[in-house]
């Protein structure tokens, strides 16, 4: 046994595919999210298959072939955590905002656990230090993979110092890094701030994610009734709510680590069934007093508004089954197409701004031809696609380019 408490006799080898032991060192109180540092690795690590998890000075199984020494003073994102359970031998080295470089995690074998360990709790170490170890020393760049595919976004997996004074400042990073880097206006530009704060207030009163996309639910429905009754400003209130919530809840998942596959299931279930609904309920709103000609140009409208959606929908189906990215992610015009590409919420837009002019007849209407624009500038980009496809042209993401190709 060493002074470290750790045993390091090998005569009882593991399987090769046991999971590593992780050990966590220089305990933090500060808390994220509401949730404690052990709480926070202890989830993020049993998604890559790690639940054998001490504390440091505790002893571990003397059959553990490798470890995961993780520092619980800086917060390092999931990303990271899961890339160092995939690649042994390395040691992760984050350079600091001062210029100084600190060692703060490692996936290392029996041999090097107590140098890691003691490397580990040292607040910095030199160059020196680092190679004494005998591990590949990796940067968050070189670990975890820069570019997002999930959240079509391209950056740095985090890793940031934590103390009492930079909790608030870490959250902000943690809440940006979840957002998707590809969407609409609305949840890009408006819905950011108050959606931090949401989410911070959820987290900090046990509400799940889950419990949010419930509340989003009800709200699909209660905003579907008004619209149909004729309530068109009532209904564009609770629609926003909704979007609102529907920022929320993801991030929610994402910032606590309680992302899972239901969850995912019945957030984006519900995001791809409800538009159609609402404007068919808008169309019945119209509809109740309007002359036989005007009710035969609104469900003109209304059908092309939802078998447009329909069509748009499969478009981004058959893009991403046929290149295995979002077309929204292509290319740069891409991207700034799908801020106001015909979805939920930049049609929302246009039908809350005919509200407000006392004309929701011409917002459905309005709604049906940006449907159509959209359905043709969709139809021009996968042709595109198609023919660089047939040249022997790679058709890829310019998130996953590096910087300097994609400048």
């Amino acid at each position: 046994m060493s002074e470290t408490g750790i045993a390091t006799d090998t005569t009882t080898p593991s399987p090769p595919d046991r999971p590593p032991t992780a050990i966590l060192v220089n305990r933090c109180a500060v808390r994220l999210w509401s949730l404690s540092q052990e709480e926070r690795l202890r989830r993020a690590l049993a998604r890559s298959g790690v639940t054998d998890l001490r504390t440091e000075g505790e002893e571990p199984a003397a059959s553990a072939k490798s470890f995961i020494v993780l520092r619980t003073d800086l917060l390092l994102e999931d990303s990271l955590t899961a890339a160092l359970v995939r690649t042994p031998d390395c040691l992760l080295v984050v350079t600091l905002a001062n210029g100084e470089r600190v060692a703060v995690a490692a996936h290392a074998p029996r041999r090097s656990l107590e140098q890691v360990l003691a490397l580990l709790r040292q607040p910095q170490s030199g160059p020196n230090a680092f190679a004494a170890v005998g591990l590949a020393i990796k940067s968050p760049a070189d670990l975890g993979s820069t570019y997002n595919q999930a959240l079509r976004k391209r950056a740095v997996p985090l890793a940031l110092p934590l103390t009492a004074n930079t909790q608030l400042a870490v959250e902000r990073q943690m809440f940006r890094a979840s957002y998707k880097g590809v969407t609409d206006f609305v949840t890009k530009w408006l819905w950011p701030w108050p959606a931090f704060w949401a989410t911070r207030w959820c987290a900090a009163h046990g509400i799940s994610a889950n419990m949010v996309t419930a509340a989003s639910l009800l709200l699909v429905l209660l905003a579907m009734g008004l619209f149909a009754r004729g309530y068109f400003a009532a209904g564009v209130v609770a629609a926003w709510l909704m979007t609102f919530l529907d920022t929320v809840d993801g991030k929610l998942a994402r910032v606590t680590l309680t992302s899972s596959r239901l969850g995912n299931v019945f957030d984006h279930g519900i995001d791809l069934l409800h538009p159609p609904f609402w404007y068919l309920a808008w169309y019945f709103g119209l509809a109740a007093s309007a002359t036989p000609t005007e009710a035969l140009l609104l469900a003109g409208a209304v059908w092309t508004a939802v078998i447009g959606y329909v069509i748009g929908r499969l478009q981004e189906g058959f893009f991403l089954w046929r290149y295995g990215f979002e077309i929204h992610a292509w290319s740069r015009l891409d991207s700034v197409f799908r801020l106001f590409t015909a979805r939920r919420n930049p049609n929302l837009a246009i039908l809350t701004a005919a509200t407000a002019a006392g004309r929701p007849d011409l917002g459905l209407q309005a709604v049906a031809a940006w449907t159509l624009l959209s359905l043709a500038f969709h139809f021009w980009r996968i042709a595109q696609a198609e023919q660089r496809r047939r040249a022997g042209e790679t058709v890829r993401s310019w998130l996953a380019e590096a910087p300097a190709a994609s400048a």
